[in-house]
């Protein structure tokens, strides 16, 4: 049975990174159970219709028993939660009698493709990009089906945190240079481009000990985890750092003299 599509098909805004949230015209559409929540991402991540068995077995592949009934509740479940909304099932949704996807002229803004987008248009739509990840892939739902896509995106998300810390910090916006590495950082310790450029923005406007500090902890984490020392970039952002702060400290105690030459020369004169 085919179904026809309305003219007018209503525009969906999906989110997957992170939780899963489902949009129209603003209001959510309220998926009911993890069932129906992953069929729904699932389908809007491969919308091209596919065979109900196979849809079924990336869904739920440790069933012993069949898992079509497990199938039938998630898309009564996923129909129900649109037509609450106000949306016929039928624009979104191509349901045949042995396959199921989401229709070609169905119109849906889903945050992963814009991410994606994004990253590949330079620095300033990269930073944009940042933005719109609001966790990993289809959080919550810990379907098998979603984890080398989750983890392809994550490391992108992860390589494009590593591209604007240094861009910033080569810019001189030390601040979102910095919260770009830590939060690169917060998700893998080993990533040591990211150290680097901590190193580097303290040895810019930060403490000797600061900078050493950050030098011994990923030394410490290299260590430990691979038995490496940093890399040769690492350790001359290290020696640069240090020749920075050491720099400043220079220019402030030679500063501090002159003013008080200059007071001592103010005060003979008035004496």
């Amino acid at each position: 049975m085919d179904h026809a599509i309305p003219i007018a098909a209503p525009s969906l805004t999906v989110r997957l990174l992170g939780r899963l949230e489902v949009e129209i015209a603003g209001a959510p559409v309220r998926l009911s159970g993890r069932h129906a929540q992953a069929l729904a991402a699932l389908l809007i991540l491969q919308p091209r219709p596919r065979l109900r068995d196979a849809i079924a077995a990336d869904l739920w592949p440790e069933c012993a028993g069949p898992s079509a009934s497990s199938l039938r509740q998630a898309l009564w479940l996923v129909r129900t939660g649109l037509a609450n909304a106000g949306i016929d099932p039928e624009a979104i949704l191509a349901v045949e009698q042995d396959t199921l996807g989401i229709h070609r002229a169905a119109r849906i803004e889903l945050d992963v493709w814009r991410f994606e987008s994004l990253l590949d248009d330079g620095p300033e739509a990269t930073r944009a990009a940042l933005a719109i990840y609001r966790g990993d892939l289809a959080e919550g739902l810990g379907n098998e089906c979603f984890a080398v896509e989750r983890e392809r995106l994550s490391d992108r998300y992860e390589d494009a945190l590593a591209a604007v810390a240094e861009e910033r910090l080569a810019a001189g916006d030390l601040r979102a240079a910095r919260r770009a590495a830590v939060l690169l950082l917060s998700r893998d310790s080993l990533r040591e481009e990211a150290h680097a450029v901590l190193i580097a923005a303290y040895g810019l406007t930060g403490s000797r000990s600061q900078v050493v500090r950050q030098y011994r902890r990923v030394s410490s984490i290299l260590r430990a985890e691979l038995g490496v020392p940093p890399l040769p970039e690492t350790e001359a952002a290290y020696r640069l750092a240090l020749a920075r702060v050491l720099e400043r400290s220079a220019d402030r105690a030679s500063a501090h003299v002159f003013e008080r030459r200059s007071a001592a020369r103010v005060f003979v004169r008035t004496a």
